[in-house]
């Protein structure tokens, strides 16, 4: 799918579906691609608003598929309001609003779990801050509280601890993002393309100075002048009518008061005033090198043909730059473009990753013509219209839902927020729709003809941190004056203000009790057999005329051969490249044009090739299917391509400080030997990656990939008798080998815990990422919904004991978790914790503290059993809203051996469980004891502190 980055006209696309598909079923030939003109002409997401005398503009979506509803606050404000010295205030603020407000003091996510939310969340940005959640339809009243409590009563609940305790969570986080790869490249950009002064000159984390120095006086302040309804957008999209949300909405919001008119800064489109060159080092695996340009903002009627022409020129599978420099002349492992457009402004950066051994003065020389290749000749019809294709299928796969991050509710939100119209994807479609060739060559001509910022990043030790970057250096105040908004605009379909409304007056003594909540109804699900004997799992789901397909085969990376390890990653890459009857370039173009994603992927039990299809494109989606499962081509001089690819991913997770940890883990919970006891990425080692032979990749494919160990799952808008015929004409004749089924060898004994610290030096890390596991005596196919319970109370979500101490109390980290991992045999038991260096010693000590309090006196609470069991149960119709969400579910009840009615009858079992059989659950499986920890971390400052925890500490490296 090309990388666009405007996901508001994303989900218009997969809306328009729901309005077209019947009629492009019945119209077109299966044979043909639906044209994306006839799509876009349909495109619709119904809404109604209205504003309260307050000022809050009120958007709603009414779609009835399932009982629950998204509920989305945008506010005006981001880090271009910032001025000099507050840097990071949006985004601190942010954190803030989860901390409880005046007449809900406790945690914002404390009463969602109880009523099963999902999707909640908060971000930041350069031009807003946005809240969201999606709670089943009968608590909406207690949604609608939680939101308006927090914009009109919150400043009573900001005290100096919060305060002080979320600036370290945010920084933190910083730490997190600066400590990867790359992760000083956000400075990099607006520093550099957007000059002292500008609002987007600085990144929205902010840098340490600004944060250690906000005040409780500051961040108030901030409230009082930013976060007034008339500054916001309130957006409710699922089960509900305008009529509902008018009563409920001045309920809860109609007493707040107006807030003061925020002022936006002043903003350009700015131009280099001659080429700038930059050169940094970092912990990568090979040289990157970027061409970057300031382009206009989403409003302007460039923005959709910049996109396009990225799309093109790099980010299609068939790209421009993946033909030229990739593919055809391979200089680069890979390459990119895309355009992000923001309101006032955007970034668009073209960028190549050098292929080892290549000069990398020649990459860019090669990079810098095939730009201007592209400038000179433009986008053909055929790219143009692949793109459109592509990107429409791509965008309905991930945005069937109605909130979250980019449902239905984001892109009226977006529309109203920075276009004034919450119809606005629809102007952007109509531009997609008329982009000529002509065009888009100009467009982009005129903006990429300009001055370019060229970064080169090369593998080296960090010559600076993070800790200086992401403040504003302004020489002076930014001094602007817009218009304020209109309270409504009746030309947009609001209707104003309603003074049949009255004064409301909302009872915030106590949360609103939750209405009769509907229980999950799982599709009905049908099976069939093939010709040949593969069994087909279906699901009808028609809220839009897409269809999920997944070819699952009992392979997965616990099959890699394990004096070959990396050996089915590298299969799958090369299985990208084409069949017997299309090469590289045709089967990318083949996907383009029907808009479908086709690609293989691997877990540790199963090795699965999945499709999204359009309905209209059905058939010739599942032609093409067929044809790269059974008939990879496994070309030689394609081999050698992925190979470098591979090599490139595995020097890249060399470097990673999560990937290490996970590298170091396995092997020494499992034994080296076992199947589960290799590198979870299953990119496996250089050595093996690089004697890989094309025969050696064949036959992997002829043992593993083999009708006898398939089965396929369907969910979508199609009939079981239907995708049955369509599946039986594309896989139908395909014969097992005569050759037994092959066996994964899990009968391997798993090692003896010994207790034991295992330290990865990662020099000038700001943190460290502490690992601490051990396996269970637990088979993924047990009944384990009692001991996943124990774990969710522990560390497996916000609200858990772990999180709450390490993050919300002492700061000390951005999220740590444990989670009971999902394979089919012998399960492990994780807990991961990235936290600021100075603290790793300090935070093992807190864990095995909170640890053993957990499995000794201090047991699971009745509090915390009803917290999680309200959560599980009343999230479950919130979890199967997409297609994507069923296919899932129904993958997980034929891997664990599950009845068809599992997901039907599982609230019964979450409301049976008691503490006592909880607490049990936990001592049996867990303990302080026989934990095994790995720690990536900067030895010089880390290793006295873990000297002193009583454990034997291991200095590693991935070769010992």
């Amino acid at each position: 799918m090309p990388r666009f980055h405007r996901f508001a006209v994303a989900l218009a696309l997969s809306t328009s579906l729901v309005a077209a598909g019947p009629a492009l079923a019945k119209s077109k030939k299966a044979a043909d691609p639906a044209p994306i003109a006839d799509l876009v002409k349909a495109v619709d997401i119904p809404y109604e608003a209205f504003t309260l005398d307050n000022g809050l503009r009120v958007i709603v979506h009414e779609d009835r598929k399932a009982p629950v509803i998204a509920v989305s606050v945008w506010y005006r404000v981001g880090s271009k309001h910032e001025p000099k010295g507050k840097t990071g205030f949006a985004h601190l603020f942010e954190h803030l609003m989860f901390n409880g407000s005046e007449n809900s003091p406790g945690d914002f996510f404390e009463p969602l779990q109880q009523v099963g939310a999902t999707d909640e969340n908060g971000t930041t940005n350069v031009d807003r801050t946005n809240y969201f959640e999606t709670v089943p339809t009968g608590a909406l009243d207690m949604a609608l509280f939680l939101e308006s409590d927090r914009m009109g009563h919150l400043l009573g609940a900001v005290t100096q601890e919060k305060l002080d305790n979320q600036r370290g969570v945010v920084q933190n986080e910083k730490r997190q993002g600066d400590n990867n790869p790359y992760g000083l490249l956000r400075y990099e950009i607006f520093e550099n393309l957007f000059p002292t002064g500008h609002p987007y000159h600085h990144s929205t984390i902010g840098s340490m100075g600004d944060l250690n120095s906000a005040s409780l006086d500051d961040v108030k302040k901030w409230f009082t002048d930013n976060y007034g309804p008339n500054n916001a957008v309130l957006v409710l999209a699922g089960d509900i009518d305008v009529a509902t949300a008018k009563t409920k909405v001045q309920t809860w919001f109609g007493d707040i008061p107006k807030g003061p008119v925020v002022q936006a800064p002043a903003t350009s489109v700015p131009t280099l005033p001659a080429p700038l060159a930059k050169e940094v080092k970092d912990l990568i695996p090979t040289t990157r090198i970027y061409r970057m340009w300031a382009i206009p903002g989403l409003n302007d009627k460039d923005a959709i043909p910049l996109q396009m022409a990225m799309s093109v020129l790099g980010g299609l599978s068939s790209s421009r730059l993946d033909n030229a420099l990739v593919r055809k002349d391979p200089v680069a492992v890979s390459v990119s473009a895309f355009a992000q457009p923001f309101e006032d402004a955007g970034i668009l950066l073209v960028q190549a990753d050098v292929k080892p051994g290549v000069e990398p003065a020649h990459v860019a020389k090669r990079l810098d013509e095939e730009v201007a290749a592209f400038l000179a000749s433009g986008p053909t019809a055929d790219e143009l219209q692949r793109s459109a294709a592509s990107y429409l299928g791509g965008a309905i796969s991930g945005l069937e839902s109605v909130g979250g991050f980019g449902g239905k509710a984001v892109a009226l939100a977006e529309g109203a927020l920075y276009s004034n119209d919450p119809g606005y994807y629809k102007v952007e479609l109509e531009r997609m729709a008329k982009a000529t060739p002509e065009e888009v060559k100009a467009v982009a001509n005129k903006w990429l003809s300009r001055p370019a910022f060229s970064l080169t990043y090369t593998p080296g030790e960090r010559t600076e941190g993070g800790e200086n970057r992401g403040g504003a250096v302004t020489a002076g105040k930014v001094d602007a004056a817009v218009s304020p908004d209109r309270y409504w605009n009746e030309a947009l379909g609001d209707v104003g203000p309603d003074t049949g409304f009255g004064t409301a007056f909302a009872d915030r003594s106590k949360l609103p009790s939750v209405a009769d909540l509907k229980a999950l109804e799982f599709p009905a699900i049908e099976r069939a057999k093939l010709k040949n004997g593969i069994e087909v799992v279906f699901a009808k789901r028609s809220t839009v005329p897409t269809v999920n397909v997944a070819v699952s085969f009992d392979a997965g990376y616990a099959a890699d051969p394990h004096d070959a390890l990396g050996t089915q990653s590298l299969m799958l890459s090369l299985m990208d490249e084409g069949t017997t009857s299309l090469d590289s370039i045709a089967f990318a173009e083949a996907k383009e044009r029907l808009g479908a994603q086709i690609d293989g992927s691997a877990n540790a039990d199963e090795t699965v090739f999945e499709l999204f299809a359009l309905k209209p494109n059905l058939a010739p989606s599942l032609t093409l299917l067929a044809d790269y499962i059974r008939n990879p081509a496994f070309d030689a001089k394609e081999l050698d391509r992925v190979r470098v690819q591979q090599l490139n991913r595995l020097k890249a997770e060399l470097n990673n400080p999560n990937a290490i940890a996970s590298r170091v883990m396995m092997p020494a919970l499992y034994g080296a030997q076992h199947p589960y006891g290799i590198p979870p990425s299953g990119l496996g080692d250089a050595k093996a990656v690089t004697a890989a032979t094309q025969g050696q990749l064949a036959s992997f494919h002829s043992t593993w990939i083999r009708p006898d160990t398939a089965r396929i799952f369907v969910v979508g808008d199609t009939t079981l008798k239907e995708v049955t015929k369509q599946l039986d004409a594309a896989f139908g004749n395909w014969k097992a080998p005569a050759t037994a089924k092959p066996v994964k060898h899990f009968e391997v004994a798993i090692p003896t815990p010994q207790p034991r610290i295992l330290l990865f030096d990662r020099p000038k890390s700001p943190q460290s990422v502490i690992l601490a596991g051990k396996v269970l005596d637990a088979k993924g196919t047990d009944s384990l919904e009692v001991l996943r319970s124990a774990n969710d109370i522990f560390g497996g979500n916000f609200l858990s004991r772990f999180n709450m101490n390490l993050r919300e109390t002492k700061g000390w980290s951005y999220g740590v978790r444990s989670r009971i991992s999902g394979d089919k045999d012998r399960i492990a038991w994780i807990a991961s914790a990235p936290v600021q260096a100075d603290r790793t010693g300090d935070s093992i000590k807190e864990f095995q503290s909170d640890l053993k309090a957990f499995l000794g006196d201090k047991g699971v609470t009745a509090e915390e059993l009803q917290r999680t069991v309200n959560g599980s149960v009343r999230e479950l119709p919130g979890s199967f809203e997409t297609s994507g969400d069923v296919l899932g579910g129904l993958r997980a009840i034929v891997k664990y051996g599950r009845a068809d009615d599992y997901y039907e009858k599982l609230p019964a079992t979450y409301e049976a469980m008691t503490t006592a059989e909880v607490d049990a659950a936990a001592r049996k499986a867990l303990s302080t004891e026989g934990l095994v920890y790995v720690v990536v971390g900067d030895a010089a400052t880390v290793k006295p502190q873990l000297d002193g925890l009583g454990l034997p500490v291991e200095t590693v490296t991935l070769d010992n």
